[in-house]
This record gives structure tokens, sequence and C-alpha cells, in this order.
């Protein structure tokens, strides 16, 4: 079977979990599933519908193990009741419906927040892991270790220093779990000063390096229905999240509503009690440049602030990103498909995102218009006019 942990899924699953056990437990959800490759034409899953649900299935009967349990408990953030809680936490099957019948493979998950927010990555992981592993029966390692010990030597000769960070962010797209695991075992054996971690928690505490993540979208759209007013709803859940965590996991994701609405709301108050942001959208320069101006306009040093690019990266972008900003502010990266699924097979583009909360709808407003999602025209219109979206 593919997923045999339930630690094999990001690190942000666990610390929105953690916030929805104490702030909405009571809260429910719908996640949709879509799957296209490039230039938006859609893949035929249907084929894959039964090894899918087997799959969830098995992933469903996993519990957390004591051993699990404890390489959680030891991070700082994670507090006692919810490690409690995992004690006694199983996913449950029925939450999750995967339809065969129609044009497309549709798979739509409903229930409870707290009961299906560890579905998403695992899910993505399975069906990716399914598609290839069906289509390319004798996978091309070679090809695969060949490309990324090209990008492992073009590293190494920008001679960029200790100072260059990168963590893997590659799960949900990966070829398969066992690549994956190989991936990340070169990385760390030729780049031990440049990898940072990795946002798969089994990776981290099987290969003992750092887990990395913070919040998703999904949490910033669930606080448009569990917030006060949706104008306020992005502040909302910064404040939410400082409260929950009072200085740790202090990255915010700025594109929820686009960066300018981000902006409007990140005032000093956000922007000192923050460590920085997470680009995941649009022209990461221009959204470089708007936070380093941002930054200086509240009198705030940028060079104190760190600067996540997690978006499509690839080592070269990477570089360049970080060539432009290092003297300016703290630049950091996320790379995932381009480390994770580069064995010369054209990549999937999946996604498993949140529409609802609370039965009403939910909306990502990305500074990349491909990128945004929503299931209810009338309401995105709306959501568009509150915060003053072109």
């Amino acid at each position: 079977m593919i997923i045999n942990s339930l630690l094999d899924t990001d690190l942000y699953k666990f610390t929105m979990m953690q916030v929805v056990l104490h702030r909405f437990p009571g809260a429910a959800v719908e996640y949709r599933f879509k799957c296209r490759i490039k230039g938006g034409v859609p893949v035929d899953l249907r084929p894959y519908a039964q090894e899918i649900r087997e799959e969830i299935q098995h992933y469903c009967s996993l519990r957390f193990k004591p051993e699990e349990l404890c390489y959680l408990q030891n991070l700082r953030f994670m507090k006692t009741d919810f490690i409690e809680f995992l004690k006694i936490f199983q996913l449950n099957c029925n939450f999750v419906k995967v339809d065969d019948s129609k044009e497309e493979l549709e798979i739509i998950i409903h229930g409870p927040w707290l009961h299906t927010i560890l579905f998403e990555v695992p899910l993505l992981a399975i069906i990716s892991e399914i598609y290839f592993c069906r289509n390319y029966p004798s996978p091309d390692y070679k090809e695969g270790r060949n490309r990324l010990r090209d990008k492992i030597k073009y590293l190494k000769q920008q001679r960029l220093g200790p100072k260059f960070k990168f963590s893997d962010f590659g799960t949900r797209r990966r070829f398969s779990h066992d690549w994956h695991a190989e991936v990340i075992h070169t990385l760390k054996e030729e780049l031990p000063n440049n990898l940072s971690g990795t946002s798969n928690v089994f990776f981290a505490k099987e290969l003992g390096i750092t887990p990395m993540g913070t919040m998703a979208h999904e949490f910033l759209q669930a606080c448009q229905t569990l917030g006060p007013r949706i104008v306020y709803s992005q502040q909302f859940a910064f404040q939410c999240w400082a409260d929950e965590y009072r200085g740790d996991l202090g990255i915010a994701l700025s594109d929820i509503y686009t960066t300018d609405a981000f902006l409007n709301d990140f005032d000093l108050y956000f922007c000192k009690l923050f460590d920085g942001a997470r680009q995941d959208s649009g022209d990461p320069i221009i959204w470089g440049e708007r936070l380093i101006e941002h930054y200086k306009k509240m009198r705030i040093d940028p060079r104190t602030k760190t600067l996540v690019f997690s978006d499509n990266l690839t080592f070269p972008r990477a570089v360049e990103l970080y060539k432009r900003f290092k003297d300016r502010t703290n630049p950091a990266f996320g790379i995932g498909t381009d480390l994770t699924n580069d064995l010369g097979y054209q990549r999937l583009q999946l996604v498993l995102k949140m529409t609802e909360c609370n039965g009403h709808p939910v909306a990502k407003l990305s500074d990349s218009p491909e990128k945004t999602i929503c299931q209810d025209a009338g309401y995105l219109a709306y959501l568009k006019q509150v915060f003053k979206v072109e």
C-alpha cells in the first residue's frame, strides 16, 4: 500500500489541525478534487477509481504509533491535549466519496474539519503514485537520478554557501513514496548545508531533518465563515494563529485574497508579530519587492524578516531570487514537484481544495488567476468586491 504512516503528510496539516481542535472543533467542511495537465486538459483517472478507494480504506485503518506521537510531542509548538487527541484519532472513509460515473473522476470530502483535514495531502500522493505506476510500470530511475544529480551539480557550482536554504515541499505530487525517500536522502547527503528541511513529517522523523510548514490556504478560507465579517477574515485568521502559537510558526501566507489585500491587512502589528510571509502565486520578483517596500514603510528592517518562495520553483529560479534578495531580506525556498517528480514524464496538476465551510462557499483569490478556487460565481464576485480585487 502507498501510505503506511499517518505522519506521511505535510507538517502544516498538523499545525492547522491543532488550531481547529482548540478553536473550531465543530466546523464542517467540503473539499473537491481536480486534475489537469499543462494547458488545463483534464486527465481521465476513472480507470483507477477502485484502486484509489482501496488505498483510502487502508489509509483510514492507520493509527498513530507511540513513537510517532512521541516525535510530534517533541515539537515545541505541539500541545499535550492535541497529542492526547491524536492517540484516539482515526480517519473515517465514509467522509470521502470517489465517483467514476461522470465524465471526470469526482472526489468529494465532506465532514467535520477536525476529522477530514488529514485527507488532502496523502490522497493526492496516492492518486499521483497510482497514475504514474500504472502508466510507467518500469520507471526510468536512471534518468531521474541523472536529473537530480544535474540539479545538485548546478547548485554546487553556484557557490552560494550555507546561507542559501531550501526545503522539500514535494509530497502531494511526488512520483512515488520510495522515489521521494531517495530524493530527500540524496539531497541530505549532497547538500547538507543547504537543505533546511522537508514539509513531510514522516521523512523528517526518519532522516533526522527539520519538519517545515505553518499554514495553508484552507485555514484562511475557512475563516471566511468562522470569523466576524468577511472583510476582517484575513486579520482574524492571523490573530487566531498568533494566539495559538505565541510566536512560533510565524510565516504568514500572503495570497488568499491577492497580495494587495494581504498588504492592506498586514499592518504594523502583524509585521512585527510574524517572522515573514510566504509567496505561492503571482510574480515572485514583484511580490518580493513589494514586501520589502512594505516593511520599510512600516519602519521595519526587511533584513530581519524571512520571505519564503514556494510557487512552482526550480533550483535556477530559486538561485535567481536568492541573488536578487539576499542582501535586502532573508529569502528561503520550498521546492516541490521539480524535485520529487522529475523522471522525464509529464506532470499532473493535482489539487484538492476546500470549497465550503459550515455550508457556505469559501474561495481563494490567487495572484495567479488560474489558481483561483471557488464553486460559487456569485460568492466569488462578492469576495472580489469586498477585497477590491479587479
